[in-house]
């Protein structure tokens, strides 16, 4: 019965070192994996996460000032076209430039 403890312990280790050298090849793949990803982004000109979020704010900043201002233009028209339409500007009293003599 000892040489199939014996040789139970040796499967036992092959298995195992087999299981850790399986895990290590995993992480060389992954890493590999990553770094063709990173490269194959970085080739894209993909922009990164915090910069596509600064994007997003401003332009969501510019919405909301552009529908303000289309408020303030409506209420702008609005009371213009409450007005009577402005004629000719008055005529200027001969010989009179902002109340000194010519001279």
């Amino acid at each position: 019965m000892q040489v199939d403890n014996r040789l139970l312990d040796d499967l036992a280790r092959v298995a195992s070192g087999a299981f850790g050298a399986l895990s290590g090849v995993r992480g060389e793949v992954e890493a590999r994996l990553k770094q063709q990803f990173e490269r194959i982004l970085a080739e894209m000109d993909v922009v990164g996460r915090e910069e596509f979020e600064v994007v997003r704010a401003m332009a969501a900043k510019a919405r909301s000032e552009q529908e303000a201002l289309e408020q303030r233009v409506a209420a702008l028209e609005a009371a213009l076209a409450g007005r009577p339409a402005a004629g000719p500007a008055p005529a200027k009293a001969p010989g009179k430039r902002g109340g000194k003599h010519a001279g």
